[in-house]
């Protein structure tokens, strides 16, 4: 099995804040994150696929349509915007980095041809990244 990954970008905002909770539990738990005027994070995204090289190109997948499908489906979703409000799947939920994860996953899955999608890695800094295997 041979994995490839290729990353992408994109800049959003978000909120950390649980309504069901008081502002001093919000702030207790998220800190900063949950500022009522939202905050951003410069995302670093890495889509790993994994499958056997094709014998006439020696390719699991064509990369170009692999960055082509991930800035499709998920930078012009994303990129620009407030996660909370502008991206229809995600109002209503925690917009947190481990949900996101799934949230791209889910949005890549099915369009990934001929090998499968094996992890998604988004970092929201460079200290914190999350790693979602579809389980």
């Amino acid at each position: 099995m041979v994995y490839i990954t290729r990353k992408e970008h994109f800049n959003a905002a978000h909120q950390l804040y649980n309504s069901q909770w008081d502002l001093a539990k919000n702030e207790l738990v998220f800190g900063k994150c949950a500022n009522k005027n939202f905050h951003g994070h410069n995302y670093d995204l890495f889509v790993t696929v994994k499958g056997k090289p094709d014998p006439d190109t020696g390719f699991i997948i064509n990369v170009k349509e692999l960055s082509r499908l991930i800035r499709t489906e998920i930078c012009l979703v994303l990129d620009h915007k407030n996660l909370n409000i502008d991206v229809p799947e995600l109002v209503g939920k925690m917009v947190s980095t481990e949900n996101l994860a799934i949230f791209i996953w889910e949005k890549l899955h099915a369009h990934i041809k001929g090998c499968e999608l094996h992890c998604i890695k988004l970092y929201e800094t460079e200290n914190i990244y999350v790693e979602y295997f579809g389980e």
